[in-house]
């Protein structure tokens, strides 16, 4: 079970802006690079801020706004023609740099592991990775739970909004990193077992 089965709904919602973007001339690859350019902006300023505590309000507001960006790029590839195999290399690799970078700045925060963090980011990149490995093996890409990328990216707009609105969280943050190291690797499990079951594309 993953946050990413209600993407459809998602997509549903942004079908009518996909197409004005395309009727602009946007392309699939600019909507990806753009929104990976603005995580990796935002992660440099929070790790810079980080006593700011309020600047972390944006990162709710931002994982939601990129959710709508990668869904929009997905259908621009799609659904008008635009999917290239650089293309596919983005969207794979900015996800994973955009990823990064908006945990990074968490590391930072009072009372956090930062040696769980890393943890935290080093699973996620092969999470994202075995999903990967069923495609190149002309099985479908995996993107089972119970830790995919939206439900990471649930859990850091989380915490974001609790350090944004003053909470005090440094008492369990090793605890959640933790459970996240711990559900990162059961979704690692699954989707290298159920890529193994999955049958081949015809």
């Amino acid at each position: 079970m993953s946050i990413y089965g209600l993407k459809p709904r998602f997509q549903a919602v942004l079908r009518p802006l996909a197409r004005a973007l395309y009727r602009a001339g946007v392309t699939a690859n600019q909507v990806t690079l753009f929104a990976c350019i603005v995580s990796v902006a935002l992660g440099a300023v929070l790790c810079v801020e980080q006593q700011r505590a309020a600047l972390f309000l944006l990162v709710p507001a931002w994982f939601f706004v990129r959710m709508a960006f990668n869904a929009i790029d997905g259908m621009l590839a799609r659904e008008f023609g635009q999917a290239s195999v650089l293309g596919a290399y983005l969207n794979e690799l900015t996800d994973v740099i955009s990823d990064a970078a908006l945990y990074l700045p968490f590391a930072f925060l009072p009372g956090s592991n930062a040696t769980l963090l890393w943890m935290v980011i080093a699973l996620s990149i092969i999470a994202e990775f075995a999903g990967v490995i069923g495609q190149a093996l002309g099985r479908e890409r995996r993107y089972d739970g119970p830790m995919g990328k939206s439900d990471r990216a649930f859990v850091f707009g989380l915490l974001g909004l609790l350090v944004g609105l003053g909470i005090a969280i440094a008492p369990v943050l090793t605890w959640v990193w933790a459970a996240l190291v711990v559900l990162i690797a059961v979704t690692i499990v699954n989707r290298v077992r159920r890529g193994l079951s999955a049958p081949q594309k015809s």
